[in-house]
């Protein structure tokens, strides 16, 4: 059994045990103690009292819930879901909560935008700062619009790429459906038995979707042929290592889900590609998806992928960046052979 919490050791306990861990695994001992404040901070989400409304997504997830991609993931990412937060704007609007006009869609998001900042800075926040301190963690949290920051005083050396902040991102247009819960707990825990670390079971969204929302904003990427490419080489990582999980495979198979996420981005997510045409998303999960760029955002994106290598953000060597490409030019061709939705 434990016989002590990990936040109740001294600074210099803590960061002995965190460098014994980094010793005996792959995990650097700065993402470690990020690691801990990230589950820490779940923890706190996920036993509010509006809980059971919320839904943690995105490449976090990816990481501690469904154990599929082999990369640090920092940032948190959490869906409000929409018939819980806005009930009176989605009153007759069926399963998939989304707004029957264009126009309907603008009043609201401006609706939501307001609320949810107001969400943030009222209640979350104050049930992120009391959970926090109640649970023996010490940190300034604050709130800016619809994101909460969780700033703590590192035990390691600060390294750019990797801030001593948990960044949790809200959103709350979305169903966040499919989901379930699942355990999550440190990646300190397994190396170290004798001490108690911090674990949560939130509500996740499936990998599936998931998988197509990353597919969708890789597909705007290229489709807009940006030239910057600082922290978004992790998409392309987190697809291939999707497909290695057998995840793709199912998600390309899902094809109402396919349809239901890009039905959700054509009435939220209005883009233009780098020629001003609207982008159609069901086109695009229909036999026209882009994961590869082109131009110079290939060697943006291969800088990026080497920077992250090299902060150890990734949980092994990682493949050479054109083998990454490789395999998602595979997804691509594999999810354009599919028939239409």
């Amino acid at each position: 059994m434990a016989e002590a919490r990990y936040q109740d050791l001294s600074d210099t306990e803590r960061r002995d045990a965190l460098e014994v861990v980094e010793r005996a695994s792959v995990h650097k001992a700065h993402l470690l103690e990020k690691d801990i404040w990230v589950v820490a901070t779940l923890g706190v989400l996920f036993h509010a009292p509006f809980a059971e409304h919320l839904i943690f997504k995105g490449g976090t997830s990816l990481s501690k819930v469904w154990q599929a991609i082999r990369r640090f993931s920092e940032d948190v990412d959490i869906t409000y879901d929409i018939r819980a937060f806005a009930p009176d704007l989605v009153a007759d609007t069926g399963d998939e909560a989304l707004p029957p006009t264009r126009s309907q869609q603008k009043r609201w998001t401006r609706a939501i935008r307001a609320r949810l900042d107001e969400w943030v800075r009222d209640q979350a926040l104050p049930v992120v700062r009391k959970g926090l301190a109640n649970a023996g963690f010490t940190a300034d949290v604050h709130a800016d619009e619809d994101r909460l920051f969780v700033r703590y005083e590192s035990l390691f050396e600060e390294i750019d790429f990797v801030r001593p902040e948990v960044k949790l991102e809200f959103g709350a247009r979305s169903t966040g459906d499919p989901h379930a819960s699942r355990p999550v707990v440190c990646d300190a825990a397994a190396f170290l038995p004798d001490l108690m670390f911090p674990e949560t079971r939130p509500c996740a969204m499936l990998a599936e979707r998931t998988f197509w929302e990353k597919a969708t904003a890789i597909h705007v990427y290229c489709r807009q042929e940006r030239r910057r490419g600082e922290r978004l080489s992790r998409h392309w990582h987190d697809l291939a290592r999707l497909d290695e999980a057998g995840i793709v495979a199912s998600a390309l198979a899902d094809r109402e889900l396919a349809g239901s996420v890009a039905r959700h981005k054509t009435m939220f997510f209005t883009e233009n590609d780098a020629r001003g045409e609207r982008i159609d998303y069901e086109a695009a999960v229909s036999g026209g998806l882009r994961l590869i760029p082109s131009g110079t955002a290939h060697a943006v994106l291969a800088d990026d992928y080497a920077r992250m290598q090299a902060d150890g953000m990734l949980l092994d060597e990682g493949e050479p960046f054109d083998a990454l490409m490789e395999q998602c030019a595979d997804i691509e061709s594999r999810a354009n052979s599919l028939k239409a939705l």
